[in-house]
């Protein structure tokens, strides 16, 4: 998730196209019916690119009925840009949307073949659910999570029974843009549900990674600490935060400076990826910066709130 964020707010990626195509692939994976379980900014971006890469029929699940409303009106914003842009007809989007369902229930998850998990990075919560998804969800059900940074053999604990069923997924934000999915195999993760969600990423449009499931995979592992040391940086006067931003850009080619991308990723989910590495990795150097950890504290949690290490 973190990752895409850099490329996504360059210009060429400024606007989140949904343009659709046929995928040769769509045979391959065997899915029917895929569950996305959270509608927010990452669950409504993979449903609606399943519903209109894949083509296929989406159930989407939140517990929170405004936050469902949210979700959809800001489908429908996107397909009505695409439509504005000539990239998808009128007939093409409602086709997609006609796709997409929704329910607050998750006995409603009965007859999906393959769900994906998108809520927040708590793993207390990420838990449960999965607990609760091992009974709700037909025996066959692949069970993925879009978590970019919780070990997946973790999660897979929970779900009693389904364990070989549990992979990650980690879709890069926004979903419609980034062109990446990482795939994280668990311990008990058979190679027949490695296979179906690389077959089911690829009619989606993406191209996949594997990563050993490892804390923060490839993506995270590699960015995190890049941004926080950016953050250390600015605590300790090295730089101002612009003179940070411009040199990284410059210097070394960035699309947009660390402490944006912060930013537009969310200081909070920053700090809870950092502090998986940190306590599970046990190395000193993946310490969350002290500026960090006060300015989630703060409610300064970037874009989202208004207000980050710049004000929205």
């Amino acid at each position: 998730m973190a990752f895409a964020l850099a490329r996504a707010a360059s210009s060429r990626a400024s606007h989140w196209s949904v343009k659709s195509f046929h995928s040769s692939s769509t045979s391959l994976h065997g899915v029917k019916h895929v569950g996305v379980l959270g509608a927010g900014q990452m669950g409504l971006g993979i449903a609606l690119v399943a519903a209109n890469v894949a083509k296929l029929p989406v159930l989407l699940l939140d517990s929170n009925e405004a936050q469902l409303n949210k979700g959809m009106k800001f489908m429908d914003s996107l397909l009505k840009k695409d439509i504005a842009k000539g990239r998808l007809t009128e007939a093409q989007a409602e086709e997609t949307r006609s796709r997409v369902k929704t329910t607050q229930q998750m006995a409603d998850f009965a007859n999906v073949d393959f769900v994906i998990e998108a809520v927040s990075e708590n793993p207390a919560l990420k838990a449960n659910l999965f607990r609760d998804l091992a009974q709700a969800t037909p025996k066959h059900a692949i069970l993925a999570s879009n978590t970019s940074s919780i070990s997946i053999t973790k999660i897979a604990a929970a779900a009693k029974g389904r364990e070989e069923q549990v992979i990650g997924m980690h879709f890069m934000n926004p979903v419609p843009v980034m062109k990446l999915v990482e795939i994280i195999p668990g311990l008990a993760t058979s190679n027949e549900v490695l296979r179906t969600t690389k077959d089911l990423a690829v009619a989606m449009g993406k191209t996949c990674t594997v990563s050993q499931d490892v804390p923060g995979f490839v993506a995270n592992r590699l960015l995190m600490p890049y941004i926080n040391e950016a953050i250390i940086a600015y605590e300790t006067g090295i730089a101002s935060k612009e003179d940070i931003d411009t040199t990284m850009k410059l210097g070394t080619n960035m699309p947009m400076g660390p402490l944006t991308l912060a930013d537009f990723i969310g200081l909070d989910t920053c700090l809870a990826i950092m502090k998986v590495l940190h306590e599970q990795l046990g190395d000193t150097k993946y310490r969350p910066s002290v500026l960090l950890n006060k300015m989630v504290d703060a409610g300064w949690v970037g874009k989202k709130s208004g207000r980050g290490f710049y004000v929205y």
